[in-house]
């Protein structure tokens, strides 16, 4: 059984045996059949509002109908060339599987799902659809994919993403986040999840000495005494740039969540998902 088999059949086993993602929907679609009453949130189609009901309790206040519970979900990987990295599994391997175990999800739920490839531009994207061979093809896209020589660009992703869907969706961005993205613009439309994918190895590197390294990115050659010194100021800066992006992340209310390659990915993503 190739890697993509083995990948599709424990991602199947586990969202269908325990049920991750399970989750009740917060958006809301184009529908028929009335469910309830709520308040008017921005972004709501004024023509469901229910004009009465708005006047007697003077606030703004809409139709629910059963098909807005339907969840929009499009899984986003951001495949630059240092995914291509890990001592347990390659990150990109990681982000594939957390690719499988949303996609069954979402198809599970009965939702939609669509997915997105970035680097420094959009690399591939797959429809919106409730097929189970969607999971199947957006797994394989991102397992298949040479991220080598590939750099990130998170403005083109947030700009694409944010004209590109227009539906209110859930977006989940998986990538190792390295540099600090701001998504301020797209989570005022939509509920954004990052995801940080993570070696720990690439956190807390051991002293080498004297070695060449190669940027997976630029595929420059590094030459340098990796000491302790040197390793100790590595550190710093790497914990400098996670400070930063969880502040910036919380900021803007965005949710995440940061998995090592060493950790089981499925009940990582239950938690932050289960507390949606």
């Amino acid at each position: 059984m190739g890697k993509l088999q083995k990948i599709l059949v424990k991602a199947r086993r586990q969202v269908f045996s325990e049920m991750i993602g399970n989750n009740p929907s917060p958006f809301h679609g184009e529908g028929y059949d009335f469910i309830e009453l709520r308040e008017y949130m921005p972004g709501d189609d004024i023509r469901h509002i229910d004009w009465n009901i708005t006047a007697k309790m003077q606030r703004p206040f809409v139709k629910v109908f059963r098909e807005e519970r339907e969840l929009s979900v499009s899984v986003v990987s951001v495949l630059n060339g240092s995914v291509y990295f890990g001592s347990k599994r390659f990150k990109q391997e990681l982000i594939a599987e957390i690719n499988a175990l949303l996609g069954f999800s979402v198809i599970k739920n009965g939702d939609l799902l669509s997915s997105f490839i970035f680097t420094d531009k959009l690399e591939s994207s797959l429809k919106p659809s409730k097929n189970i061979y969607s999971v199947h093809k957006m797994t394989q896209n991102v397992l298949e994919f040479d991220p080598l020589g590939k750099k990130v660009d998170f403005k083109t992703v947030s700009d694409t993403l944010f004209k590109r869907i227009r539906r209110k969706s859930l977006i989940v961005i998986i990538g190792d986040f390295f540099e600090i993205p701001d998504f301020k613009v797209l989570a005022r439309k939509h509920e954004v999840v990052a995801i940080i994918v993570r070696d720990r190895l690439e956190e807390e590197p051991p002293e080498m000495g004297f070695a060449s390294l190669v940027d997976p990115e630029t595929n420059e050659v590094l030459e340098g005494d990796f000491n302790s010194y040197s390793i100790k100021e590595y550190k710093k800066r790497v914990l400098q740039n996670d400070r930063k992006l969880f502040e910036t992340l919380k900021k803007h209310q965005i949710r995440f969540a940061k998995i090592y390659t060493d950790m089981n990915e499925s009940v990582m993503l239950r938690r932050i998902f289960e507390a949606r």
